[in-house]
């Protein structure tokens, strides 16, 4: 019967000398395999900070041909022309509060204040976009709201005077103006439920007046009862007027004449 013997390894079957010059062979492989991804991620970053750069260059072109247009008053145009520069820098703030200002011109109020709260979304540092914002809500009339934005733009410059002497100025009078109108409102209305509640006076029925008055009436409605006005047609048509009396009955010949009242 044979015997069973261990088997070998399969790497002790390669010298030393074929097992270093794999080794080194592997080695070289990994570090080509290594530059070249290294490369790869190399050149993909570049590619993408290319298109970045030609992305902000081509928006801030956009921006000033709007700007351009804006001066020129023809909005809609500049509009369009911050819209499509916003599709390749959309976190740009400028564009938006540049577009609130134009919408404003238009009288557009709600898009105006939507465009200035993105503004200030996108850089809450910045000072315009605050203002923009106060002054799209004090055309929509949240006065309120309007000078918080002002407090708020002051407070990132404070040294503003644009700011402080007009727009924060004006938008508290048209506080105290508001304000007010509803004082006076509410005073109308506690006037006209106080009115409309006010009960109905208990007249005294039986004072000297009141009697005074009614036996004048009962006197004047006596002295027309004791009197009566006959009017006469006779047969012949001859008309009379008789006055007649209580106590004193004239009455003429039934066959003569024809009494009328």
């Amino acid at each position: 019967m044979a015997s069973f013997g261990w088997k070998r390894k399969i790497g002790e079957k390669v010298s030393r000398a074929t097992s270093q010059q794999f080794e080194a062979e592997a080695a070289d492989e990994k570090d080509q395999a290594g530059d070249d991804d290294a490369n790869w991620v190399h050149a993909t970053k570049r590619r993408k900070e290319i298109l970045l750069e030609d992305c902000v260059k081509k928006s801030k072109e956009l921006k000033d041909e709007g700007a351009d247009l804006a001066e020129n008053r023809r909005y809609r145009e500049a509009i369009l022309k911050w819209d499509e520069a916003l599709q390749l820098t959309p976190e740009d703030a400028t564009l938006y509060e540049m577009k609130s200002q134009v919408l404003m011109s238009l009288h557009e109020m709600f898009p105006a204040v939507h465009a200035a709260e993105m503004a200030v979304q996108r850089n809450p540092r910045s000072w315009d976009a605050w203002q923009t914002l106060g002054r799209a809500q004090l055309g929509l009339g949240e006065i309120a709201l309007a000078i918080r934005s002002f407090q708020v733009s002051l407070h990132i410059f404070p040294m503003n005077p644009e700011v402080w002497k007009e727009d924060l100025s004006w938008a508290r009078k048209l506080h105290e103006q508001q304000k007010a109108t509803k004082t006076e409102s509410v005073q109308a209305l506690v006037k006209e439920k106080e009115l409309a509640q006010e009960p109905i006076p208990d007249y005294d029925f039986e004072s000297d007046e009141i009697v005074a008055v009614c036996a004048a009436i009962a006197e004047k409605e006596k002295a027309l009862s004791a009197a009566k006005t006959v009017v006469i047609v006779s047969a012949s048509g001859t008309v009379e007027t008789v006055t007649e009396k209580d106590n004193c009955p004239t009455t003429p010949d039934e066959t003569l004449f024809i009494r009328a009242r």
